[in-house]
């Protein structure tokens, strides 16, 4: 067996270790809570008053404007200054929440536009409350037009994962710097770390796939609750 084989067969499992423990939990968590603040960003800034209106635009305006590497550092490095330590998990966790949660925004409140406003008035007028009409006429339309641009988004945040590093998250890009600081073969470890996040964008963009063609067959019909 060629060296640079057996390096990489014997570096995989703490590579999908250092994946499976920290990187693919990193993205679920920051994407779900990501999500659900953009959610809400999107609503007060198509709806709420205008001071809140501001407050969201002027976070949207700083998270878009400035390096998610540097958003990290000033949570994780540049917070203790002023007596708030945290850890490197929660403080990523924080960092990447807050740049998804900007950017979904401005998606969610584009799809929620999209829907035409005679959507709401034939809601209204068959007696639905605000919170009825958004949840059963707005939403699933919506739903159908903003699955790929978020999907694109949690796929980039998969990779984007990798800035953790930076702040000394466990995570995969930082697991295979450790092997390279022992192995001194920097290529042989860094294309394996390329390729396990191709495998897993990879996976994502055919699910992303099939999740389109579902909706595009039935027209987005998302069920609502009573």
């Amino acid at each position: 067996m060629p060296p640079w084989l057996s390096l990489m067969l014997d570096s995989l499992p703490s590579l999908l270790w250092a994946c499976l423990l920290f990187t693919i939990p990193l993205t679920l968590l920051s994407f779900i809570l990501g999500l659900s603040l953009g959610f809400l960003a999107a609503i007060a800034r198509l709806f709420g008053p205008r001071p809140v209106v501001a407050l969201v635009k002027f976070y949207v305006w700083i998270i878009r404007g400035t390096p998610l590497l540097v958003q990290l550092f000033l949570i994780f490095y540049g917070l203790p200054s002023i007596g708030i330590v945290l850890d490197a998990f929660p403080a990523a966790l924080i960092g990447f929440t807050l740049n998804v949660g900007a950017y979904t925004s401005e998606i969610i409140r584009a799809v929620l536009l999209s829907v035409p406003k005679g959507q709401w008035e034939a809601a209204y007028s068959i007696g639905m409350t605000w919170p009825q009409a958004m949840r059963r006429a707005i939403l699933p339309q919506a739903t159908r037009v903003a699955i790929p641009p978020l999907s694109n988004t949690f796929i980039s945040l998969v990779k984007d994962t990798s800035l953790a590093a930076a702040i000394t998250v466990p995570e995969l890009f930082r697991a295979g710097q450790r092997i390279v600081a022992t192995s001194y073969e920097p290529l042989i470890l860094y294309v394996e770390v390329a390729l396990i996040y191709l495998v897993v964008s990879s996976v994502l963009s055919s699910l992303q796939a099939r999740v389109e063609r579902s909706f595009s067959r039935y027209g987005g019909f998302i069920e609502a609750g009573a």
